[in-house]
């Protein structure tokens, strides 16, 4: 196998069906009545908005938008209601200024010099937005992770990865970048520079140290069982780049687990107790 960006290159029109088709079912199965998502005004967000307007219609989903002080950014909205009035979907603003305010001010050991920690606190505060709206108008919470931030352990658990469906979670940022431009988003914000915004100036791939057009191979090689020797090889890349891409790969798997319970019982919670809806 020969790693080239091709290898990326999907039929992203078959992508779309069979999103928009996991998308509609869960939310008929589940008895909802649409969708909560945060609107961020990122590709990724922009993505999941755009596929979940047209799987149940845009009147069914809410775009909730979730300013703060610190890094309030007027393109982000912009490019938010971009693709809310393009999709037709209904949004709200809430500012979060206040309750992350109150939070900082409420825990005993908060350290405004620690951002990574004050930054999980704004990704968790996000969360209890989207899940209060869900909660209130029985709306499921739709996520916006894809698959190379999840491999690479770069979201906070229990914050923008908390949700009941992830559309996009086994698509390659640079393959998700790709669908939104054949959903019709501008191609423009299709290629916007990825960040948490969960501080000043944050950006993805400054964190992350690599691009992603070539984080993205790395991650596929792996996937299927590459060794970093044969990725080296077909990428002409430092054996170093890939070694880290794995380390933090490997490293990272408990952020995408649930928590473990030790083996007690005859079957277990999350282990061996898992069940298909309508078993009973």
């Amino acid at each position: 196998m020969k790693l080239t960006p091709s290898l990326l290159d999907i039929d992203f029109s078959e992508t779309q069906k069979r999103i928009c088709r996991f998308i509609k079912e869960y939310v008929e199965n589940a008895g909802a009545k649409g969708i909560v998502l945060g609107l961020s005004g990122g590709i990724d967000s922009g993505t999941i908005a755009a596929l979940s307007s047209l799987a149940i219609g845009g009147e069914n989903v809410l775009g909730l938008m979730l300013p703060e002080n610190e890094n309030f950014n007027p393109k982000d909205i912009d490019d938010a209601k971009l693709v809310a009035e393009q999709f037709h979907l209904k949004t709200q603003v809430c500012d979060i200024s206040d309750a992350l305010s109150g939070l900082y001010r409420a825990i005993p050991v908060f350290d405004k010099s620690d951002k990574l920690c004050k930054g999980n606190v704004k990704a968790r505060t996000r969360m209890i937005y989207l899940y209060y709206y869900a909660n209130k108008q029985n709306k499921i919470v739709c996520g916006s992770s894809d698959k190379s931030e999840t491999m690479m352990g770069y979201f906070t658990k229990w914050g923008d990865a908390a949700a009941d469906i992830a559309p996009i979670m086994d698509l390659y940022k640079t393959q998700v970048r790709k669908l939104a431009i054949h959903l019709g988003i501008p191609k423009e914000l299709a290629l916007k520079p990825s960040t948490p915004a969960l501080w000043p100036n944050q950006l993805a791939e400054s964190e992350l140290g690599i691009k992603y057009e070539t984080l993205d191979l790395i991650l596929y090689g792996l996937e299927r069982f590459m060794t970093p020797e044969e990725i080296v090889d077909q990428l002409g890349i430092e054996k170093v780049i890939v070694e880290k891409v794995k380390s933090r790969w490997l490293a990272s798997e408990h952020k995408r687990r649930m928590p473990i319970a030790p083996k007690i019982g005859f079957r277990t919670v999350g282990n061996d107790f898992r069940l298909p809806r309508h078993t009973y």
